[in-house]
């Protein structure tokens, strides 16, 4: 297989992020990339994924939800949507 370099510009705290993550999953950043342009080139189409990372506030949201669920202060479940909407709209 003959190779080619392939030469691209990004910013530095990206790059320094993704070898960050390339080096905590064992992968070189080169192959990750490499792996990328494979199934860009096999399939036609582009995939991303991004998990977002969890904030102080979501945080509390889901504990202020988990509360709620302990305590029984859920609404639900419901038969059918006119169910649904017709509690709503007594809220």
């Amino acid at each position: 297989m003959k190779t080619a370099i392939v030469n691209f510009k990004t910013d530095e705290a990206t790059k320094a992020k993704a070898q960050a993550i390339a080096k905590q999953i064992g992968i070189p950043l080169s192959n990750l990339l490499n792996a990328y342009l494979y199934e860009l080139a096999a399939t036609g189409s582009v995939h991303f994924t991004v998990s977002e990372p969890m904030t102080e506030k979501m945080e509390q949201v889901i504990a202020e939800a988990e509360k709620e669920i302990a305590a029984g202060e859920v609404s639900g479940p419901f038969e059918t949507l006119e169910e649904m909407f017709t509690h709503l709209d007594s809220l």
